[in-house]
C-alpha cells in the first residue's frame, strides 16, 4: 500500500512548527495507541504511521531531506525497519511531559520505562487509613468527654507474623516472572510490561499458605480504644489516632484511624462558634417592672439573671463566660438569652380587674400612630 504524505498523516501544514507537529502527534498517539485499542490492526497501523511521520518531521536533519526529495530523501534512515522510531521513542518523556493527567507515567509504563521509580508490590507499604463516625451529645461537644469506641481492622497475623506462609515453609520465586514482578507481552511491534498475574507483582508465591490467615498475612480483629474528646469541638471535627488503622504490608507501618464527630442537636441550646444561645419565657409583669430569675445552664448548674425593668419581647441578654470553652485556653464564649415575654391566655376575674385599673392609669390611646419599620429590626 502506498505511503501517505507525512504532513497529511499528522494533519499539519508544511510550514508547521516543531511544537505543532508534536501536539498533532500527541493527539494521534493517545487515540491509536495499541494498549487503548487491543487487537485492533487498523489502530495499530495508524499508530505506526503517525510515529513514522513524527520521527521524520521532528528531526532537524530528516525533515529538510523529506521536504526536498520526499520519501527517497529519508530512505535507509531507520523508517520502516525493525529498529525504527528510535528518535520518537527516546523523546516520549518530553513529548507527553506537559500534558498533565499522568501521561508521562502512562507512556513510561507502556514502554517499560521508569521501573526504578515504581514501588514493587513486595516493598513495605503503609496500611489503609480507617474512618469511624461517632455521634456525641451537644453537651459533650461543649465540655469534652472520654468515650470508648469499638471497631474492626486488619492486624498482622499472629500465626505467621505477616508472612502468609505456614510453619516451616517460605515464599518462593515466582515461576512466571522470575521474581521481577512484571511480565512482558507483545503489542504489535513493541513489548508492554504488565504486573505479573501469578504473583500480583510481589515477585514471589506462597506454596503453603498460613491456615490462620489463608496466606493474606493479616486477620480481621476487633479493638477497643479510649478516645478523649476535647472541650469545644465542632460538628465534623476529625480526630486522628495514629497507627490504629489496618496493618501495613511487608513490614510497613499501620495506617491511622480517623474519627469523625457528629454533634447532636440540643432541645434548648444552640451554638454559634464559641457562644451559646437559649430562650427564656418571662411574664409581662416581670418584663415591665423587672425581676431576678434562675435558669438551668447546659452543665446542669443554675444561673441567676436580672431582668431589667421595661425589658421588651425579644431582648437579648448577655452572660459573659458561660459559653463554649475555647480549645487550648481557659477562656469561654458567652451565653446569650433571648427574653420571650408571655401574654396570659387565661386570666381570673381579679387579674382582669387589676389590668383594667392599670389601663385607666396608663391612659393608653385607642388611636396609636404607626411606627417606622426600622423599629422592627
Amino acid at each position: 500500500m502506498a505511503k501517505r504524505d507525512y504532513y497529511e498523516v499528522l494533519g499539519v501544514d508544511k510550514s508547521a512548527t516543531k511544537e505543532e507537529i508534536k501536539r498533532a502527534y500527541r493527539k494521534l498517539a493517545v487515540k491509536y495507541h495499541p494498549d487503548r485499542n487491543p487487537d485492533n490492526k487498523e489502530a495499530e497501523e495508524k499508530f505506526r504511521e503517525a510515529t513514522e511521520a513524527y520521527d521524520v518531521l521532528s528531526d532537524d536533519k530528516k525533515r529538510p531531506l523529506y521536504d526536498q526529495y520526499g520519501f527517497a530523501g529519508v530512505d535507509g534512515m531507520d523508517q520502516g525497519g525493525g529498529a525504527q522510531y528510535s528518535h520518537a521513542f527516546h523523546d516520549f518523556s518530553d513529548l507527553f511531559g506537559g500534558m498533565g493527567g499522568g501521561f508521562e507515567d502512562i507512556f513510561s509504563s507502556f514502554f517499560g520505562g521508569g521501573s526504578s521509580s515504581r514501588r514493587r508490590a513486595s516493598d513495605p507499604s503503609q496500611g489503609a487509613t480507617l474512618r469511624y463516625d461517632l455521634d456525641i451529645s451537644f453537651k459533650d461537644a461543649v465540655y469534652g468527654t472520654k468515650t470508648e469506641i469499638k471497631f474492626q481492622h486488619n492486624e498482622t497475623c499472629e500465626t505467621c507474623h505477616g508472612s502468609g506462609c505456614s510453619e516451616g515453609s517460605s515464599r518462593k520465586t515466582c515461576p512466571t516472572c522470575g521474581g521481577v514482578g512484571q511480565v512482558r507481552r507483545n503489542a504489535g511491534f513493541f513489548a508492554v510490561q504488565q504486573t505479573c498475574p501469578t504473583c500480583g507483582g510481589t515477585g514471589s508465591v506462597i506454596e503453603k499458605p498460613c491456615p490462620a490467615c489463608r496466606g493474606k498475612g493479616v486477620q480481621v480483629k476487633s479493638k477497643r480504644v479510649t478516645l478523649t474528646i476535647p472541650a469545644g469541638v465542632d460538628d465534623g471535627k476529625r480526630i486522628v489516632i495514629p497507627h490504629q488503622g489496618d496493618a501495613g504490608e511487608n513490614g510497613g507501618p499501620a495506617g491511622d484511624l480517623v474519627v469523625i464527630l457528629h454533634v447532636e442537636n440540643h432541645q434548648f441550646f444552640e451554638r454559634d462558634g464559641q457562644d451559646l444561645y437559649c430562650a427564656v419565657p418571662v411574664s409581662m409583669v416581670q418584663a415591665a417592672i423587672g425581676a431576678t430569675i434562675t435558669i438551668p445552664s447546659l452543665d446542669d448548674k443554675h444561673i441567676e439573671i436580672k431582668i431589667p425593668a421595661g425589658t421588651p419581647h425579644g431582648k437579648m441578654l448577655r452572660i459573659k463566660g458561660e459559653g463554649v470553652p475555647i480549645t487550648g485556653t481557659t477562656r469561654k464564649g458567652d451565653l446569650y438569652i433571648k427574653i420571650m415575654v408571655q401574654i396570659p391566655q387565661r386570666m381570673t376575674s381579679q387579674q382582669k380587674t387589676l389590668l383594667e385599673e392599670y389601663s385607666k392609669l396608663d391612659n393608653a390611646t385607642t388611636s396609636p400612630n404607626l411606627m417606622p419599620l426600622s423599629s422592627l429590626r
